[in-house]
């Protein structure tokens, strides 16, 4: 599709999240800010209701919301981190903090051997350490950080409690036992539940008619019936059936869109590529399945292994066989809440690097 995504396009406000009980927690905290942390399963609002949040609460959101995704932060390379170009500025030159960090006998050279753990506490330092561009305080969202590790938590504690006067951290997660107490005890919870089938089909509804799109009421109940409380997958359902019924919804057009709008595809193509030995793109892919798609690394892992399962022919049973018993190891690594990505390309790596030892059969 290449018209705006209406996850986008109809972004909610505060008073349009269909959870009751998350409006009325967040409009709590817009004239009284306080570190939050916004729980709940992928694809149920989470971000959207930061954004919503941000939205009422600043008058320039654009600039005092600061989003930071922590699987694309937090477990990237000191090399990847030194090199985007939204935390380049603050990792370049002379600074209070670099000085300290000065290589003897060489002047004033900033020092690129800073661990990964100071180089991601000064970044996050600069980024609360700044004024606000409207009001007295600023937004700082983290999002999907489960993932960050216990050292990595340690350092952002200590940066919370220092510019807590002008910088609002909110925390998303799937998996709040994942942060460490410190952290949890600071921030005020906000649970966010699967939207109901009802909720769902009121806010596709909406979208709808301001979309000017005929929608038939047995296919929203479907699409809402279908996503099993993931909104986001919910509207971007109903975007595509949009399309396939040339701007109407109904049941026949849903019934295409549900069949276009899983990820059987994605996770084939990691699997074609890992088999191809191309692990550097089997990891990108996985990356925006983590990332983009809202997968935790589990539920990634059995989604792999169904879509290996439906191509015994291609992949060959002894490769399956094979892929099922490296996953045991993994499972348990990702239940400890380990970091999916490496995990998951290690997984790929190792079952990839097999194949030569696999008389008379290839992957692909």
């Amino acid at each position: 599709m290449d018209a705006p995504l209406w996850t986008e396009k109809h972004a909610p406000s505060l008073a349009e999240l269909p959870q009751a009980e998350v409006r009325e927690r967040l409009s709590r905290t817009v004239d009284q800010p306080m570190n939050l942390v916004v729980q709940g399963p992928a694809g149920v609002g989470k971000t959207a209701a930061v954004r919503a949040l941000a939205r009422e609460a600043h008058e320039d959101p654009d600039a005092d919301l600061v989003e930071i995704n922590v699987a694309d932060f937090f477990s990237r390379t000191k090399k990847e981190i030194r090199d985007d170009p939204r935390f380049s500025r603050f990792l370049q030159g002379q600074t209070e903090f670099s000085k300290q960090y000065r290589r003897g006998g060489k002047g004033n050279k900033y020092k690129r051997e800073w661990s990964k753990r100071d180089m991601i506490s000064h970044v996050m330092q600069e980024l609360s350490s700044y004024q606000p561009a409207s009001g007295t305080y600023k937004t700082v969202l983290l999002d999907n950080a489960e993932t960050i590790r216990e050292d990595f938590q340690q350092a952002l504690r200590r940066v919370m409690e220092q510019y807590h006067r002008n910088t609002q951290f909110v925390i998303t997660t799937r998996q709040p036992s994942k942060l460490i107490p410190p952290i949890r005890s600071r921030c005020f919870p906000v649970p966010v539940r699967a939207p109901t089938t009802d909720e769902i089909e009121t806010v596709l509804a909406t979208i709808a008619e301001a979309e000017g799109v005929d929608a038939d009421a047995m296919a929203l109940n479907l699409i809402a019936s279908k996503a099993d409380g993931d909104l986001r997958y919910a509207v971007l359902a109903a975007q595509r059936a949009a399309v396939e019924g040339d701007g109407a919804i109904s049941v026949e057009s849903v019934g295409t869109a549900l069949s276009e709008a899983g990820h059987d595809d994605a996770l084939k193509s990691v699997l074609d590529a890992a088999a191809a030995g191309e692990i550097p793109d089997a990891r990108k892919q996985l990356t925006t399945l983590l990332d983009d798609e809202g997968f935790g690394g589990q539920e990634l892992l059995t989604e792999l292994l169904h879509v290996a399962d439906t191509y015994p022919e291609e992949f060959g049973e002894r490769n399956l066989i094979r892929l099922h018993r490296l996953a045991g190891s993994v499972d348990l690594d990702l239940a400890e809440g380990n970091d999916g990505r490496l995990h998951l390309t290690h997984l790929l790596a190792a079952w990839a690097g097999g194949q030569s030892e696999l008389d008379g059969e290839a992957f692909a």
